[in-house]
């Protein structure tokens, strides 16, 4: 099997890259097959956060080609009895990741066909095997590069568990009738300060929403009013004046929160998760 016949692999963390953490988990991955092709998702998703992991996986996964090895280590349990796993998704790909929540958004939007426990006793680096807290080399790492050279199949892995057993953070579901939605801020656009809702562009349509019109918007934090206005919404930042709010179509057909050429998140103190509720009417 050649170079370009095997699965990609690609790494998201949140280890950042201020030591040699990543490294570590290349340089094993290379050790395996020098041939495997390595490239990054994120290593600054935020320290333990497994919803974010989840959604990264979300955002980025079914772009890259069928077969894709996602790696997947945000892992606050590390060293614990959560379980290390590999999930096989219904839409080509596999996920190698601790069962911690960090599927949640591709087993709601994807599905997972199979899951299976890592096998230590066989799929672990063995020259580390007193080290407990470093399963993105040791483990997750080390699988993933054997999953990806063929030493294994997916079946070597380890046992299967059933899927029902996946650890998944709870998602509402927006709320749609006509002249009203009601979402979650689900996500953020760190770098630019963006929030992205779970409302996706067609409920918002179907509500009567459409692009030019100017949509009365409430953001609470829990039960805490932190937003209210009449906003913009349109297709892209460039139809908002510069520094005003805005709602646009994100890169995955979701209901977006902007300011334009500012920061949603810094200017109005914006967070997101379940608790944070954004509200839509007719303006």
């Amino acid at each position: 099997m050649g170079m370009f016949d095997k699965p990609i692999l690609v790494f998201q963390t949140d280890f950042t890259y201020k030591e040699g953490a990543v490294s570590a988990m290349y340089g094993v991955v290379k050790t395996v097959d020098r041939e495997l092709e390595i490239f990054d998702g994120t290593h600054e998703i935020p320290q333990y956060d497994t919803w974010s992991a989840s959604y990264r996986l979300l955002q980025s996964l079914p772009f890259w080609p069928k077969g894709t090895i996602y790696v997947s280590v945000v892992d606050p349990g590390v060293g614990t009895s959560r379980r290390a796993c590999v999930a096989k998704t219904a839409n080509g790909y596999y996920v190698v990741t601790p069962d911690n929540g960090a599927l949640t958004h591709i087993k709601k939007e994807f599905g997972i066909l199979e899951v299976r426990e890592i096998d230590e006793r066989v799929n672990r680096l063995q020259s580390t095997r007193g080290v407990a807290i470093f399963h993105g080399r040791d483990l997750f790492g080390y699988t993933a590069a054997r999953l990806a050279s063929g030493i294994i199949d997916f079946e070597g892995v380890g046992p299967a568990y059933p899927v029902e057993e996946i650890v998944c953070h709870p998602i509402p579901e927006p709320t749609v009738e006509p002249g009203h939605v009601r979402g979650i801020f689900e996500i953020d656009d760190p770098n630019f300060g963006n929030l992205w809702t779970n409302v996706p562009l067609a409920d918002f349509n179907g509500a009567g929403f459409a692009y030019g019109d100017m949509v009365h918007t409430k953001v609470f934090h829990g039960t805490e009013p932190v937003f209210e206005g009449d906003v913009l919404f349109h297709q892209s930042f460039g139809f908002a004046q510069k520094g005003a709010p805005m709602l646009y179509n994100n890169e995955l057909m979701k209901i977006g929160m902007a300011v334009t050429q500012g920061s949603m998140e810094r200017q109005y103190g914006v967070g997101f998760g379940n608790d944070w509720i954004v509200d839509f009417t007719k303006a």
